[in-house]
């Protein structure tokens, strides 16, 4: 903005300098005593050809000055809206927990109610499993913390805590509920086998002890799971939806349970089937 301000005042200036040198050209070009006819409509010719040249400095430097403060509006927009997928909402209202979940790469995780995270019953065991408990937990919780720790460290502390919170509260009522709404509408993802004609599938863990192996999807018409299709979900890990899950899911909303694939590939050799030794 301030730029292009710069660049309309510098031109302006400019032209203010260009029309006292003409003047000071036509004053010594001029005898102080008389002025003929000659003189007067050379005068005239040169005024009226500087004239043009201002008008044509004038018109492109406001055309200039339009197309850089369009050219500013839109990449002030393009900034603000990268910057608002980057760290989603920002606003004063938003809670912590509305932001990790909206964060790309989190598409998983459902929202858990901070009435589920305030009972002390529900985080039994989780302060020895976590380092920076209490900090972590006031961050999640929004509560502005005494404890004196490194904003990183509590940082990771609360994503790892926000995470063995998680994997309890989805096996709950309201956290199978919560998960049943996304599971609708994909936000697990599809089965990436053929014949399970894009079946929507369900986040996985293999093991319950954090940090050793990263979510899978699986996918209750095949039985099989496999790696989510967004690079951003690759380094989540999976004890934060545990090896229980989904099954319970399936336990739990039957009607969801789909029918086995009847179909299979066959390798085929010139049309002929392979002969399985």
């Amino acid at each position: 903005m301030y730029r292009d301000r710069g660049r309309g005042g510098t031109s302006k200036g400019a032209g203010m300098l260009d029309r006292k040198r003409v003047n000071d050209v036509l004053d010594r070009s001029l005898p102080s005593t008389s002025r003929n006819k000659s003189s007067a409509v050379s005068v005239t010719a040169m005024a009226s050809a500087f004239g043009k040249d201002f008008d044509r400095r004038d018109n492109r430097s406001s055309s200039t000055l339009s197309a850089n403060k369009s050219k500013q509006s839109e990449e002030e927009s393009e900034t603000e809206s990268e910057e608002s997928d980057v760290s989603g909402s920002e606003g004063d209202d938003t809670s912590w927990v509305s932001w990790f979940c909206n964060l790309r790469g989190n598409e998983f995780f459902c929202e858990v109610d901070d009435e589920y995270i305030q009972d002390d019953f529900n985080l039994c065991g989780l302060s020895g499993q976590v380092p920076c408990y209490d900090s972590a937990l006031d961050l999640i919780l929004d509560v502005e913390s005494s404890h004196e720790e490194q904003n990183e460290l509590v940082e990771s502390a609360a994503e790892m805590l926000y995470g063995l919170i998680h994997v309890r509260y989805i096996l709950t009522t309201k956290g199978m509920a919560a998960m049943l709404e996304k599971y609708k509408v994909y936000d697990f993802g599809r089965c990436p086998r053929v014949y399970c004609f894009g079946q929507p599938c369900l986040p996985v863990g293999q093991s319950d002890i954090p940090r050793s192996s990263t979510v899978k999807i699986y996918c209750p018409k095949c039985e099989d799971i496999y790696y989510p299709r967004s690079k951003h979900q690759d380094n989540i890990d999976g004890s934060y939806f545990g090896t229980t899950f989904p099954h319970l899911f399936l336990m739990t909303y039957g009607h969801l349970m789909p029918q086995k694939p009847t179909l299979s590939y066959v390798p085929r050799v010139f049309g002929f089937k392979m002969h399985k030794p």
